[in-house]
């Protein structure tokens, strides 16, 4: 059985092993495949392994053997279902690997707008300390979340873990879930007022996207809802780049309508040079690594491999088409 990996530099740099692969074939790693040796490379493959190579049809057309494609993440629109369907080819995803993993970055991301810690200890680094007059400096504004009130957007496993820490912090949760079919709802053991999303926004000092990127979800975040927001509320989108207008987050940041952003992703990744955001007050945008940390790259291996194993067993888990 040949099993090629198309890139496999983002998932493992070489501090994770793919022998959790190897016990089902022979197992070819390339850390990144040009769209144009998509073919060739797995042409004579039964089992492909990616996690952001495209497999288009045009592709699948020109892989005769090839019967199963694992998507090493959660989001499977890389594949053209449709093609793979047609011919009888299992596609396979890794749903909520990452929950623990993106929630700690949302959180972290809350507190860089709140504590400025990169900023302050670039001060110290650079011996302001050394030569302040008393035994402490501010060079920005700090915020206590206490008593603050949060609005998640999208209430799965990730947004009830973020609900859960924010709880801890002290803040007041209330979030917009895909479906509200009630008023509230207890998240390891606090309680959570379900609203609907106008509401949750006029109300919250910090909104959080966790929901899909859907069609209904599409810039959910534009201007009309950015001015639904009291001046100097904070956004934090850890979900999909393309669930905001990012050129009206950019315009609400510079006009002060947006107290502070920050994002793990954008529309489009790699982030453009024309993004509206680069360079936007106030705003802290990391390159999609809510999901890198090594215990939750492991996790999303192993449960990777986990598929093609029960796929091979002829019991497929976590299909997609």
């Amino acid at each position: 059985m040949n099993i090629v990996i198309l890139d496999a530099l983002a998932a493992n740099p070489g501090d994770i092993s793919w022998d959790p692969f190897s016990r089902y074939g022979n197992v070819t790693a390339y850390d990144v495949t040009p769209p144009g040796l998509v073919a060739e490379r797995a042409r004579d493959c039964e089992i492909c392994i990616t996690n952001k190579t495209r497999f288009d049809a045009d592709v699948i057309s020109q892989l005769p053997k090839l019967k199963y494609i694992g998507v090493l993440a959660t989001g499977y629109n890389v594949v053209d279902l449709d093609a793979c369907a047609a011919r009888g080819i299992v596609v396979t995803n890794v749903p909520e690997y990452g929950t623990f993993a993106t929630a700690q970055m949302t959180i972290a991301l809350l507190l860089e707008l709140c504590d400025r810690v990169g900023l302050h200890s670039s001060s110290v680094m650079n011996g302001d300390w050394c030569k302040a007059p008393q035994f402490s400096y501010f060079l920005s504004p700090l915020t206590e979340l206490a008593g603050k009130r949060l609005h998640i957007i999208g209430f799965g496993k990730i947004g009830r873990r973020v609900a859960a820490i924010a709880s801890a912090l002290g803040m007041t949760v209330t979030a917009t879930p895909h479906s509200l079919t009630s008023s509230k709802e207890l998240c390891d053991g606090y309680e959570v007022a379900l609203l609907p999303l106008e509401k949750g926004l006029s109300e919250a000092d910090v909104v959080t996207l966790h929901c899909p990127l859907t069609a209904a979800t599409s810039e959910l975040i534009n201007a009309r809802t950015l001015a639904m927001m009291h001046d100097g509320a904070l956004l934090i989108n850890c979900s999909r780049g393309g669930v905001i207008n990012e050129q009206d987050v950019a315009d609400a940041l510079r006009n002060g309508r947006l107290g502070g952003f920050g994002a793990d992703v954008v529309a489009t990744e790699p982030m453009l040079p024309d993004n509206p955001l680069l360079g936007a007050p106030n705003a802290f945008i990391t390159p999609h690594i809510a999901w890198a940390p090594v215990e939750t790259r492991r996790r999303l291996i192993d449960a990777a491999a986990a598929n093609l194993g029960s796929f091979l067993e002829g019991r497929p888990v976590n299909m997609v088409n």
